[in-house]
C-alpha cells in the first residue's frame, strides 16, 4: 500500500458523485439533509474582495484543501471561503504520514503539499468545475458565491521560481484546460454546456512564510503580490507576534495546554512594532492598487 496520493481524473470523481447521490441522497457520505443551500434572502451572504460569498464560514489551508473532493465536501456543508492548500516551489518532499491522526489533541508532521504544482492547480480545477455543476444541479439561482483563495509560501526567491509563476498564470486564467475537462465531462453531465464557469479561479492570495522570515521579506513578498500580481493579499502571522510571556500565559494558564514553547521559537520571528510598520506600509500599498489588504492571525505555533 503506497503513501502517496494518486489523484482521479475529473470523469471518475463526477461519475462518483453523481452515481451515490442518484442512489442515496448523499455525496462522500454527507447526507442531502446536511448541504448548504442557501435562500433567496440569504442572512449569512457578506463580501469580500468586492466578490459575494453566501457564508463567511471557510476552510483553512491544509493536507485536506489539497484534493478536489475534500474541497467539493467543505462546500457542501456551508464553506465558501476555501483556502487553497500552500502550494511551494519545491514539490517533491517525504512528508511524515499520517499528517494528521487525531480524536482530540493532536500535532500536525506535515509542513507543505503533497502534490507537485502542476497536481495541485489540476485537483483545484477539478473542485472548481465540480462546484459549478452542484451548484446548478441543486437548482441554485444565483452565482456560486464562493471564493477560492490562494496559499503561496514560502519565500520570495521560491515564489519567483517558473513552476510558481506557471501556477500564477494558470489560476488567474485557465480557459484552455477548462474547455478541455468541459469536454471531457459533457458525457457524464451534458448540462455542463450550458453553465457559465470563470476561467479565473481566483484573483486572491494568502502569503505563508517560515517562521523567522525576516520583516523586511515579508513585506517585499506582500508587496509584489499586490503591486505586480495584483492580488488581494493576505499575510500570515503567527503566535509569537505576541512575545514569550503573553503567550505562555494564554497557552498554559488560560487553556491549561501542559506544552512548553522554547525560547529559540521566538528568537527570529516577526516581533510586534515589526509586524504594526508592515502592515501600515502594505495598507499603503494596496490602497495604491484598489486591493485588499489583511491579515490570517493564529496561524501556526
Amino acid at each position: 500500500m503506497t503513501d502517496r496520493f494518486e489523484p482521479i481524473s475529473l470523469k471518475q470523481l463526477l461519475q462518483i458523485i453523481i452515481t451515490e447521490y442518484k442512489n442515496y441522497n448523499s455525496i462522500f457520505g454527507i447526507p442531502e439533509e446536511l448541504f448548504f443551500i442557501p435562500a433567496d434572502k440569504n442572512p449569512f451572504e457578506t463580501e469580500i474582495f468586492n466578490q459575494k460569498i453566501a457564508s463567511p464560514l471557510g476552510v483553512a489551508a491544509g493536507p485536506h484543501s489539497q484534493m478536489a473532493q475534500n474541497i467539493i465536501g467543505a462546500w457542501l456543508m456551508g464553506a465558501r471561503y476555501i483556502e487553497l492548500k500552500t502550494i511551494q516551489t519545491l514539490d517533491e518532499l517525504d512528508v511524515s504520514k499520517p499528517c494528521i491522526d487525531m480524536q482530540d489533541e493532536g500535532y500536525n508532521c506535515e509542513w507543505s503539499q503533497e502534490l507537485k504544482i502542476k497536481q495541485s492547480f489540476n485537483e483545484y480545477l477539478n473542485a472548481w468545475i465540480v462546484i459549478h455543476i452542484l451548484h446548478h444541479k441543486f437548482g441554485c439561482k444565483e452565482d456560486i458565491n464562493t471564493i477560492f483563495n490562494m496559499s503561496v509560501g514560502y519565500n520570495l526567491e521560491g515564489i519567483m521560481k517558473p513552476n510558481v509563476q506557471w501556477f500564477f498564470e494558470k489560476m488567474n486564467n485557465c480557459k484552455s484546460e477548462l474547455n478541455e475537462k468541459i469536454n471531457e465531462i459533457k458525457i457524464v453531465y451534458p448540462q455542463i454546456s450550458t453553465i457559465e464557469i470563470s476561467s479565473q479561479i481566483s484573483d486572491n492570495v494568502t502569503l505563508s512564510t517560515m517562521h523567522g522570515c525576516p520583516a523586511d521579506e515579508i513585506e517585499s513578498i506582500a508587496s509584489y503580490l499586490l503591486s505586480n500580481k495584483k492580488l488581494h493579499t493576505f499575510v500570515k502571522l503567527n503566535p509569537t507576534l505576541l512575545g514569550p510571556e503573553i503567550l505562555r500565559d494564554i497557552l498554559n494558564n488560560k487553556l491549561n495546554f501542559r506544552t512548553n514553547v522554547p525560547d529559540i521559537a521566538f528568537g527570529h520571528d516577526l516581533k510586534y512594532p515589526d509586524a504594526l510598520n508592515i502592515i501600515k506600509a502594505l495598507q499603503a500599498v494596496a490602497q495604491k492598487e484598489n486591493l485588499q489588504f489583511g491579515l490570517k492571525l493564529t496561524n501556526t505555533l
